[in-house]
């Protein structure tokens, strides 16, 4: 093996044999253990919470292979319908073209054309994580398999009337000209203004005044709303205001909606631009008068002097006019809630525009029940809530996009606006006998993104047709993902995989959390904070950094300020750690919180612990040459990390089973770096490197070292598979195990023979007296290679046996000289003290070390310690600093103040064992 570990010599090496050789496909005989990716943009590039999810799902992959299962990781990409159609279309605005000059089919074209040349880049980025998915089975949401799939659920919803057409309010993105689901909707507050008008009464007797956070929609008003008990208004109801503007008559109603306390308790009704108010509208018959056109300008219903207007020139031309017509009551700050499209960034507009819906209820009700009867189960549990939450109070979905990148809906219409729906226009003319002669169209529109992703779980596995894959892997066990996406995927995989295939699509849900920088922050951009798992991977200098970060923006002004975010958080650019070190960072992180906060100490930790791996197995390999199998005996320490091992084993696979890889990654670091390399090796080189060991201890020490280090990688080989392929490639051959891959050996299971607790009683007791010597050293400043004399005070008869039993371990790695007894009845020597249970180790100072030159240089630290403790309690006695410094900074101080006196209580504890060594 090489003197260091080097990830990029082998990383990208390995991973092309292993899909070469075809390891990722499902083998064997076991049971079908199967996990479906959740669908990645073909837009998109890998970003931390992709990395995050993929490490979980490819560790439990990589698991249940290991078990013996048939085990399918099913790959696959979303055609991102609103997100590859703006990519393209900035494409060809940098041409100085627009999808319009080349029409809907060449358009179409060029799409597929972007996809196959730069499209499909995160699935190589994805292998870079070490991904282990069935390259062989990877799908596209655009594939002709799952469109066909896409079509028959609609044909089938629409024919048992669960998919229908309707005219109804729906939020639309005026920059992408297409309707988007309530879940398409970033809602924030923004700093705005609430407009008072004045309307007057058609009785000319006065006015009503309103107040509005949109002035530009009263042209469109039908309405104006009180409560029914509101007494200020009661002999109004009934009576009729003239529109400002307008000059149309509108009724003043009563309606339960209104809040007499908010403003005057009157209010404007707009059923065509305002959500509620469309249903105040249905209640009332109230008319409806749109006034926007699909680009949030001002249309033809509106005065003409209103007309072509953009909604918000309208907005100040209006208030501008109320103003002048002595109707502006009065303007105030507001802070208004602000829908913006997830995508454009642009203020969505209620819009009233004719859309398709499915009826969702029906398919609700199934997939709440699933939940309840625990048929399907959330871990942890309490998303359940969540998910109940929204499925209670569900709403009929809005399916269609005014898109031309994606399904498009299979319905057609005639001159006269029937509407057909069938898989093809053959499939409708024959089922509606419509002749040639009648010319049809096929709908403009496409299906949202989610609609052909919520077939994912057996759209991939070849359905409508009945598939080998689907028998065997549908439902499939577990759904890995995040909790941002339960109302957007997870509730409609459920609805639809127990509508077409009358079966849940997955048993368990395992939410993981999102991941945020070191101080919780959200990763942005513009904040500089933004970590890519490649360049954690492979490394990357800051001016290269900050040239990735800034190229190519479509927002020039803000290079600057990512360019200083940048170098803030990055000054030093970022060092490589391997794609094992990352994956096991995320294990640690694989929490059951809601945010997951990622720190780059943590990496660089586990980027150590592959390298004490590494130098670990070159130990066990340079120290098993001459292994053999002759007549073996077992060392306490053989048997000690043998039963170590079992029990590590044991706890592995209990947190495999409940998902929680951060504690699966806790145990196995314990185990690997403190028992295993700490203690077990160090143990075995009295053994291998002493006369006194007989040839049957040291064969089988050896076999041990081996034996250990082979099970520990595969142990470990789901968390961090590179290092431990490579590792065990020599440990395989040396041990004498025939396989071409780890990833094919059986995962350890546990031994079912009692441990050996007697053997794990004496390496404790072991370690716990060489610690005691050990901090004795520190204590006393004596040089970790200088041989000790200790003195047993107070042994027991058991303390004296195993000191007996294991005089070269605690002579050889303890650096102990020599072991005598105490007698209790004597005065001891003076010495520096240990305890070990009730027994006392003691270690005579005298000729160890020059006690007035140890003395003095504890006093010159006692002084030290004291001047820095003297200046934090001078801060903390200032009052102005206590008042004025930031809470956490006068915290910082207190705690300081802490470590100062802790440190000089032990400094005074170690200048009292020199006086009474004096």
């Amino acid at each position: 093996m090489d003197k260091s570990y080097q990830p990029k010599d082998i990383e990208q090496r390995l991973y092309q044999r292993w899909e070469k050789q075809g390891y990722f496909a499902p083998q064997g005989d076991g049971d079908p253990y199967c996990i479906v990716i959740p669908p990645p943009n073909v837009t998109g590039t890998l970003h931390m919470g992709h990395a995050f999810q993929d490490t979980i799902m490819d560790a439990l992959t990589r698991y249940h292979r290991m078990k013996g299962h048939r085990t399918l990781w099913q790959p696959g990409m979303d055609h991102a319908g609103i997100a590859t159609q703006m990519v393209v279309e900035r494409l060809l605005n940098n041409e100085g073209k627009s999808k319009r000059d080349l029409g809907r089919e060449k358009f179409v074209e060029r799409v597929w054309q972007w996809k196959e040349e730069s499209g499909g880049q995160i699935a190589q980025q994805t292998r870079r994580l070490g991904a282990s998915v069935d390259w062989s089975r990877d799908r596209f949401t655009m594939d002709e398999g799952l469109s066909e799939a896409v079509r028959k659920v609609f044909v089938q919803l629409h024919d048992e009337g669960l998919i229908y057409r309707g005219k109804r309010l729906v939020n639309w993105d005026p920059v992408l000209h297409t309707a988007l689901s309530d879940l398409e909707v970033l809602s924030a507050d923004e700093p705005g203004n609430l407009w008072h008008f004045r309307y007057p009464l058609a009785s000319g007797d006065g006015h009503l005044i309103v107040a509005t956070t949109r002035p530009e929609t009263m042209l469109g008003d039908s309405a104006v709303a009180v409560h029914p008990d509101d007494e200020r208004y009661s002999d109004l109801v009934g009576q009729e205001i003239i529109l400002p503007i307008v000059g149309r008559r509108i009724p003043i109603i009563a309606d339960d909606y209104v809040d007499p306390e908010f403003g005057t308790g009157c209010v404007k009704i707009t059923p065509a631009h305002d959500f509620n108010d469309y249903e105040i509208g249905k209640r009332h018959d109230l008319g409806l008068y749109n006034i926007l056109t699909d680009d949030a300008a001002l249309n033809d219903e509106v005065p003409e002097a209103y007309q072509g207007l953009d909604r918000f020139v309208a907005r100040d031309k209006i208030v501008a006019e109320f103003k002048s017509l002595d109707l502006l009551e009065k303007i105030e700050d507001y802070t208004v809630k602000i829908p913006r499209g997830d995508r454009s960034h642009a203020v969505v507009e209620p819009y009233l525009t004719d859309q398709w819906y499915v009826k969702i209820e029906p398919l609700a009700k199934p997939a709440i029940e699933a939940v309840e009867t625990g048929r399907i189960k959330f871990v942890p549990e309490n998303w359940s809530k969540t998910y109940f939450e929204w499925m209670y109070n569900i709403q009929d979905w809005c399916i269609s996009r005014q898109l031309w990148w994606g399904h498009r809906i299979p319905a057609w219409y005639d001159d006269n606006g029937n509407v057909y729906v069938g898989h093809d226009e053959d499939e409708v003319r024959a089922k509606h006998e419509l002749g040639a002669d009648t010319a049809l169209r096929q709908d403009d529109d496409v299906l949202d993104t989610w609609f052909s992703s919520a077939l994912w779980p057996f759209s991939t596995m070849g359905w409508p047709d009945k598939t080998r894959a689907l028998d065997e892997f549908y439902p499939g066990n577990v759904l890995v993902t995040g909790f941002d996406i339960i109302f957007f995927w997870v509730a409609r995989m459920i609805m639809f995989g127990i509508k077409f295939m009358d079966d849940v699509p997955f048993h368990e849900v395992y939410i993981h959390g999102l991941i945020r920088d070191q101080d919780g922050q959200k990763m942005s951009k513009s904040k500089g904070n933004v970590l890519d798992p490649l360049d954690l991977i492979d490394g990357i200098d800051l001016e290269a950094l900050v040239e990735k970060r800034t190229a190519g923006m479509m927002q020039d002004h803000l290079a600057p300020k990512i360019e200083k975010a940048t170098r803030k958080h990055f000054p030093d650019g970022i060092d490589a750690f391997g794609c094992d070190a990352l994956r096991m960072t995320f294990g640690a992180l694989a929490t059951t919180g809601r945010d997951i906060r990622f720190d780059l100490g943590r990496i660089d930790g586990y980027k150590n612990f592959c390298n004490k791996l590494w130098n670990a197995a070159r130990y066990v390999l340079m120290n098993t040459e001459a292994l053999d199998d002759g007549d073996m005996e077992f060392s306490a320490a053989d048997r000690w990390i043998r039963a170590r091992l079992d029990a590590t084993t044991r706890d592995l696979h209990k947190h495999f089973r409940s998902y929680r890889l951060d504690l699966a990654v806790q145990t196995v670091y314990e185990f690997t770096w403190h028992e295993f390399c700490d203690w077990y090796l160090e143990l075995s080189k009295p053994v291998l490197q002493s006369d006194e060991s007989s040839e049957a201890l040291q064969r089988g020490t050896r076999r041990t070292l081996i034996d250990t280090l082979e099970t520990l990688l595969r142990l470990l080989h789901p968390l961090i598979p590179f290092v431990t392929e490579e590792i065990w490639e020599q440990v395989s051959s040396r041990a004498g195990i025939e396989g071409d891959t780890i990833m094919l050996r059986p995962y350890p299971e546990a031994s079912e023979e009692a441990s050996d607790d007697s053997s794990v009683e004496d390496i404790e007791w072991v370690k716990q007296f060489i610690l005691g010597i050990r901090q004795i050293r520190g204590e006393m400043d004596i040089p970790p290679g200088k041989m000790l004399p200790v003195v047993l005070q107070h042994a027991s008869e058991s303390d004296q046996q195993r000191a007996k039993q294991h005089t070269l371990l605690l002579q050889r790695v303890g650096r102990v000289e020599e072991i005598s007894q105490f007698d209790d009845s004597s005065e001891p020597p003076p010495a520096a003290t240990a305890l070990l249970g009730d027994m006392r180790l003691l270690v005579p100072m005298k000729g160890l070390i020059d006690v007035d030159a140890e003395r003095t240089r504890l006093n010159k630290q006692v002084d030290k310690v004291r001047a820095e403790l003297g200046k934090a309690n001078g801060k903390l006695g200032n009052e102005k600093f206590v008042n004025n410094a930031p809470p956490a900074v006068v915290a910082q101080e207190r705690d300081r103040v802490t470590e100062f006196e802790k440190t000089l209580a032990q400094l005074q504890e170690q200048l009292e064992k020199l006086d009474a060594l004096a």
